[in-house]
């Protein structure tokens, strides 16, 4: 198992609310598999707030702790007190695939820089904590050639790897497609050699 294969993602758009010094945070999070999907998910909660005074965000594509595909904005806020600290909040959370908008109605008091941080980072912790999640697990396809002796004996090993068919067909040798859990293919791969004494052909059909 690798995290990069299997790990926490929201199940759910989830949203706190708290007020400070006047400043009404509303911050929502949720779901984004994709830079394009979190920017999508952006636009839509900002288009909830028009007439708030900033709508600020960051947002994680990939399992958690990864930095290869991250975004912030502080939308105004002055540089450094909002997008920076929700993203560090993200970037530690636990979970993957995660958008995260915090909108702002000006309360007419100032925070300062270290204030606005903490409020910004505050709202992104406590919608975290309470977000709803599930497990991502990335799949692969494979299709395994054997021959009929070998199909049920295969069949039966199969449950062992998280792996389940999609698909047989009965010709001159047995293909099954099976689909399972991409960690587990190399394992399943290796008892399948041996299960049929190297005889087995196996090709990847993909994710």
């Amino acid at each position: 198992m690798t995290p990069r294969q299997r790990y926490p993602i929201p199940a759910a758009r989830h949203r706190v609310e708290e007020t400070i010094l006047r400043s009404r945070f509303v911050t929502t999070v949720g779901h984004a598999s994709s830079v394009e999907e979190a920017r999508a998910f952006i636009t839509a909660v900002s288009s909830e707030f028009p007439d708030a005074t900033h709508n600020c965000w960051a947002y994680v594509i990939g399992p958690p702790g990864d930095t290869s595909r991250v975004g912030m904005s502080d939308a105004g806020e002055p540089h450094g007190t909002a997008g920076r600290p929700m993203l560090t909040v993200l970037i530690h959370s636990g979970v993957g695939d995660i958008a995260a908008v915090v909108t702002r109605y000006y309360g007419g008091t100032k925070l300062g820089k270290g204030g606005l941080a903490r409020a910004y980072s505050s709202g992104v912790k406590s919608a975290v904590e309470g977000l709803p999640r599930r497990i991502l697990i990335t799949t692969t396809i494979l299709a395994i050639i054997v021959d009929y002796p070998s199909a049920d004996p295969l069949k039966r090993i199969l449950s062992d790897y998280e792996a389940h068919v999609l698909s047989e067909d009965y010709g001159t040798r047995v293909t099954l497609e099976i689909e399972l859990p991409e960690e587990r293919a190399d394992e399943l791969s290796d008892a399948v050699s041996g299960l049929t004494k190297g005889t087995a052909v196996i090709e990847a059909r993909g994710p």
